[in-house]
């Protein structure tokens, strides 16, 4: 028979953050795949659980994962835990369970502790829908590219930064987005667990002054409706309003529906966009 691999979420501060479900599968499994063996193993001595440990991580994941997935195949259980946290979430966990797919081994999920999730909920944000963008890409030209998507994003958004990156981070994000209302937590669960609520404005010029400790959660406003529409009304004022006319004409629209169009666009009366066509006329 196959070995089951088990995606084990554990404590992301706070060492009571961890599930009976999860103690248990860690305590039966043959082999616990950890992101960082010293760490993880002061989370079992803490526990009293003394299943065998290999290290399993973003550098050794090629050469390791095939490994795994052979004891696997052997009839092996694995549990896959990460720093802190939910595996697969930011770490190379992804990895592992699609070479886990590949070869018919089945993968269960033991549900805890997530920082985006904890993030989220205590942001004072819109929960309603959200988008994950992890850590930012730290080269210079995939950072504006990936912060331009974000920009558009209507979304609350959730991000992962370091201390010594925060205050970068954030001044990227302003000259990109705007001005938004911000949650910025630090160690969450943990001791000096705070959320700062705040804009990037008044968020920036506080980090320079004082510096960043602990690692953080970003919670970000998305986009509005009204800052949609005046992005819009931004991008057809760069061209006439003959040219935006033909456009919509060209498109198979009639005179009327696109005169109409027009208008709406432009945020103007149909009035005023008949007056102009028919002076070019």
């Amino acid at each position: 028979m196959l070995g089951i691999l088990y995606l084990c979420a554990t404590p992301i501060g706070n060492l009571e953050d961890i599930t009976y479900r999860a103690v248990r599968i860690l305590k039966e499994v043959d082999l616990i795949g950890a992101e960082d063996t010293r760490r993880t193993k002061k989370l079992l001595n803490h526990l009293n659980i003394n299943t065998p440990l290999t290290s399993y991580h973003e550098h050794n994941k090629i050469n390791k994962g095939p490994i795994l997935i052979e004891k696997l195949k052997k009839g092996l259980n694995i549990a896959l835990v990460t720093d802190a946290g939910t595996p697969g979430i930011s770490d190379p966990g992804e990895d592992l369970v699609k070479l886990a797919y590949e070869n018919n081994i089945k993968v269960v999920p033991i549900p805890g502790a997530s920082a985006v999730i904890s993030g989220l909920i205590i942001s004072g944000l819109s929960t309603e829908k959200f988008v994950f963008e992890g850590f930012l890409p730290i080269e210079n030209k995939k950072k504006r590219e990936r912060l331009s998507i974000i920009s558009q994003e209507d979304r609350t958004i959730v991000l992962y930064e370091a201390p010594h990156r925060l205050c970068k981070t954030l001044e990227a994000l302003y000259k990109t987005l705007g001005n938004r209302n911000i949650s910025i937590i630090r160690e969450l669960t943990k001791q000096y667990e705070e959320v700062k609520k705040t804009t990037f404005e008044e968020a920036i010029p506080f980090y320079k002054e004082n510096e960043a400790k602990g690692e953080f959660v970003l919670v970000i406003e998305g986009i509005t409706r009204e800052e949609i529409n005046e992005i819009e009304v931004r991008k057809w004022e760069a061209i006439t309003i003959e040219k935006h006319f033909k456009q919509y004409l060209e498109t198979g629209k009639n005179q009327k529906d696109a005169m109409k169009q027009v208008a709406k666009d432009r945020g103007i009366s149909k009035r005023e966009v008949y007056q102009i066509i028919h002076k070019i006329k």
